[in-house]
């Protein structure tokens, strides 16, 4: 991929806040983000620039469950687990057949030697580096064996009658996630570009070339922290006077991750099997289009939508959702969604997805983020859950076609916060444990 002139999409970093220039490096990826977010001037609270503030790492205390990040992270206030501020996402196709033995044992030994240099040189945590390896079903399907019953991995469909998504047929998916771009733009240009070490610290990490093993598809960004939505006003999608709230951590103005509404880790992981340690992973790319949403719409519209008319009517939410601690209170809403539609013209978002809940547990970890990718507002929606079953269940909980049929709620209109965001790529993943994350077979030793 040739990278655009970074004077063309890096700010002057003299006339900009460093929060936003940090993230226009991380966008920007190679080693033109890399050096200029080194060198940008002024500390920033949201995680270290200079790469010799990143604590380094231990491989030894890193988990065998890939999705194990809630113990590195840390938390607000309220005990809800804060996800890193910023993320990579990066889709790779195999160069070499892995249905080779000797091809395959080759390029094992030097992934396996690149991903354990990202854990040497940076810590497993939110101020060095977290990181995911996936594989989507299209990479399992070289092999004679199928994955075992315990995986569900179906290739990706579309969900809705209103949606017609691309899908992500990349046979894997890397998430590299900091809250020091610095890290995170070492760690990418190690991986994918001609960096040839990783630093951190004073400690140098040589990282083996990956050419021949992961041809690179595409590069995705995004961001979630408190104070960089606003930063991204102006752009397609988002209007520039968008009354977002300085401690909103997305572009709608309100948070989310709340830990009564989060899936445990526990809950998402496959039990049985060879497999056993690893979760499945949803990744779609959503657009949002909300002009109407922050110009049309009252706070209490907004809330009501994206939560329900009763913590809209009662005041529950705040600001920016302040007000509801670590639980955003849906569960305990009435339980028949079509008459609560039918009665009060409305119905939210938190409300219909609360509807799929297990035995009152949600079967859902969210770690989604927002992204200027395209220039134009936008979500990477990121889930992970023990079966991609239970996301599809979820999914049509939320889009509550139910609702529509039965009630005057249009099937985007008051119906929770559909007509403001659309669906433009889809993708599902297993993600390993780490003892079998590097290019495993079905049933792997």
């Amino acid at each position: 991929m040739t990278l655009p002139d970074p004077e063309d999409r890096l700010p002057d970093p003299s006339e900009t806040p460093r929060r936003e220039f940090l993230k226009a490096a991380v966008a920007l990826g190679g080693s033109a983000g890399l050096s200029a977010c080194v060198e940008a001037p002024a500390a920033d609270p949201g995680g270290a620039a200079d790469l010799a503030d990143v604590p380094t790492g231990d491989p030894d205390a890193v988990p065998d469950r890939q999705h194990a990040w809630n113990e590195a992270l840390p938390t607000d206030a309220d005990g809800n687990v804060r996800p890193p501020r910023h993320h990579v996402l990066r889709y790779a196709d195999l160069g070499f057949d892995p249905t080779d033995g000797d091809e395959r044992a080759a390029a094992r030994e030097t992934l396996r030697e690149a991903l354990s240099a990202l854990e040497r040189a940076f810590a497993w945590s939110n101020e060095g580096l977290l990181f995911t390896v996936g594989y989507a079903p299209a990479y399992f399907d070289r092999f004679d064996a199928s994955l075992p019953a315990s995986v569900d991995l179906p290739a990706p469909t579309a969900l809705t009658e209103m949606e017609d998504p691309a899908f992500d047929e990349a046979d894997l998916l890397i998430h590299l996630a900091s809250d020091a771009p610095a890290a995170l733009l070492s760690a990418d240009e190690a991986l994918f570009g001609d960096a040839g070490a990783v630093r951190s610290g004073d400690r140098e990490e040589q990282v083996p070339n990956l050419s021949g093993v992961l041809d690179p598809v595409d590069r995705r960004t995004g961001f979630v922290g408190a104070g960089l939505p606003r930063e991204h006003r102006g752009v397609p999608g988002l209007p520039e006077d968008a009354p977002i709230p300085e401690e909103a951590p997305l572009m709608m103005g309100f948070r989310n991750g709340f830990r009564a509404s989060q899936a445990t880790e526990d809950r998402v992981t496959v039990r049985e099997g060879p497999f056993s340690g690893a979760t499945t992973q949803h990744v779609a790319a959503l657009r949002l289009q909300l002009n109407a949403w922050w110009r049309q719409e009252s706070h209490a519209q907004r809330v009501a939508k994206l939560f329900s008319p009763v913590h809209a009517a009662e005041e529950r939410v705040g600001d920016w959702g302040e007000k509801l601690g670590a639980d955003p209170a849906v569960a305990d809403l009435p339980e028949d969604a079509v008459a609560y539609a039918r009665d009060s013209g409305v119905v939210g978002h938190a409300q219909k997805a609360a509807r799929a809940r297990e035995d009152g547990a949600p079967l859902l970890l969210r770690r989604d983020f927002d992204t200027t990718d395209g220039d134009h507002a936008g979500v990477h929606f990121l889930t992970n859950q023990r079966r991609i079953g239970e996301f599809v269940r979820v999914r049509a909980a939320m889009t509550g076609a139910d609702i529509a049929d039965e009630t005057a709620v249009g099937s985007r209109v008051n119906n929770g916060i559909l007509q403001y965001v659309f669906v433009r790529r889809r993708g599902n993943y297993l993600l390993p444990p780490r003892r079998h994350r590097v290019l495993p077979t079905p049933t792997p030793e």
